[in-house]
């Protein structure tokens, strides 16, 4: 088991676009079906797997590309601490006062070890300066708990990690 990184900065608006958070229907709509279903369907199914937009379940961001994996920890500690390390970097521009308060992101970064110890993701959303969003998370991967279907996005890159990592 270990655990990628992911974080998303953007327009508010455009984190609002539900439609492209949330993986296509399995199925395509049926045979005459109206033509905009079929386009939005379509249009969905392109864009999911590439926007960088961070998807409606945590655990989707294992169906995105590689790239927008930030980084990856086999240790829990070791993803909560990147995960503090994102908090703080951001918690200048927090929207809300009570959400730039040390003690608060320090409760977030030790509730993030245990539910990542426990194999469960985590993932932290918070407004920036008006209309911006930010989105950060951590996923267990290889399995991950809610969707062990799900393939690791860097899977060919963990065991050169590890190696990277004892010298």
């Amino acid at each position: 088991m270990h655990h990628h990184g992911y974080v998303w900065t953007g327009p508010k608006q455009r984190f609002d676009q539900e439609a492209l958070r949330r993986p296509p229907h399995t199925e395509s709509p049926p045979a005459g079906s109206r033509p905009d279903v079929m386009q939005r369907y379509r249009e969905v199914a392109a864009a999911f797997p590439t926007a960088d937009l961070p998807p409606l379940e945590t655990a989707y961001w294992l169906l995105k590309p590689r790239s927008l994996v930030q980084g990856t920890w086999e240790q829990p500690k070791e993803a909560a601490t990147w995960l503090g390390e994102r908090l703080a970097e951001y918690a200048p521009r927090f929207a809300a006062d009570h959400d730039r308060h040390s003690s608060r992101l320090d409760r977030l970064v030790d509730a993030a070890v245990e539910q990542l110890h426990a194999g469960a993701d985590v993932s932290y959303g918070f407004y920036l300066e008006r209309p911006s969003y930010l989105s950060l998370a951590v996923v267990t991967c290889s399995p991950n708990r809610a969707h062990a279907q799900l393939a690791c996005p860097v899977a060919g890159d963990i065991g050169r990690l590890a190696r990277d990592r004892r010298g």
